[in-house]
C-alpha cells in the first residue's frame, strides 16, 4: 500500500529512536519538572509540529537543498545551536529569577511561563536543528519501494505515522516527568535538575556547532 514496505519494521525503529533521550527530550522534562502535565504535554505537541515542518519540508525536496548546500547546512546548524545555548542560558537565568518572584507567592513560577511561549520555544528547537531534517531524508526512504507511485505521499504517510508514535512517547514522558516533579521530596532538588537541563542545553547547542554534516 503507498508502495511502503516492512512497515512493522520502520514503526519498532522508530519508537527505538524516539526514546533515545536528545534536546527534545530534555526540554519536555525541563518544562514538565517546572510547569506539570500542562507544560510538558505542550512541548509535547509543539516538538510534534517541528517534526511535520520536517517531514514536509523533506517530501518537497527543501531538506534536500539543505543537506546538498554547504553554506544552508552551516547557516541552520549555527542558529539552532545558538538558539539551544540561549535557551540554556535563559533557563538557569529565570529559574533563579522565579525563586525570587515566588519567594512570597507560592505557586507563582509555575505560571510564569506562558503555554505559547512554552509552545513556541519547543518548536523552535525542533525546526531549527538541521539533524532532525536529515535524519528524515536518511531514514524514511529505506521503507519506500523505489517502484512506489507516488513517493511523496509514501513519505508524508510515514513521516505521520512516526510523528504520531513520537507524539505519544513524548506526552508519556511528560506524564511521568509532571508526576515524579509533584512529589513533595522533589521539590528540593527541582531548582538544582532545572539548572542540569539548563547546562544540557548549552552542550547540545555547543555540540550541534561543531558536529559535521
Amino acid at each position: 500500500m503507498l508502495g511502503i514496505h516492512d512497515f512493522w519494521l520502520f514503526v519498532a525503529a522508530g519508537l527505538l529512536l524516539n526514546i533515545t533521550p536528545g534536546p527534545d527530550t530534555a526540554y519536555i522534562v525541563a518544562r514538565s519538572a517546572q510547569l506539570g502535565w500542562r507544560g510538558g504535554s505542550t512541548a509535547a505537541l509543539a516538538i510534534g509540529a517541528g517534526c511535520c515542518v520536517h517531514i514536509t519540508a523533506a517530501a518537497l525536496g527543501v531538506s534536500a537543498l539543505i543537506a546538498a548546500s554547504a553554506l544552508a547546512f552551516a547557516a541552520l546548524k549555527w542558529i539552532g545551536a545558538a538558539y539551544l545555548v540561549y535557551l540554556g542560558i535563559r533557563m538557569i537565568v529565570a529559574r533563579g529569577h522565579e525563586r525570587a518572584d515566588a519567594a512570597g507567592a507560592p505557586g507563582e513560577a509555575r505560571a510564569s511561563v506562558p503555554l505559547r511561549v512554552v509552545f513556541c520555544q519547543g518548536f523552535l528547537t525542533n525546526v531549527l536543528n538541521p539533524k532532525v531534517a536529515l535524519f528524515f531524508l536518511a531514514f524514511l526512504p529505506q521503507f519506500i519501494d523505489p517502484e512506489a507511485p507516488s513517493k511523496v505521499l509514501a513519505f508524508l504517510a510515514l513521516g505521520l505515522v512516526f510523528t504520531l508514535n513520537g507524539t505519544l512517547w513524548c506526552l508519556g514522558v511528560a506524564w511521568f516527568a509532571a508526576k515524579v516533579a509533584s512529589l513533595k521530596p522533589f521539590g528540593r532538588v527541582r531548582a538544582w535538575l532545572e539548572r542540569a537541563i539548563g547546562g544540557l542545553f548549552i552542550l547540545l547547542g555547543v555540540r550541534l556547532a561543531l558536529s559535521e554534516r
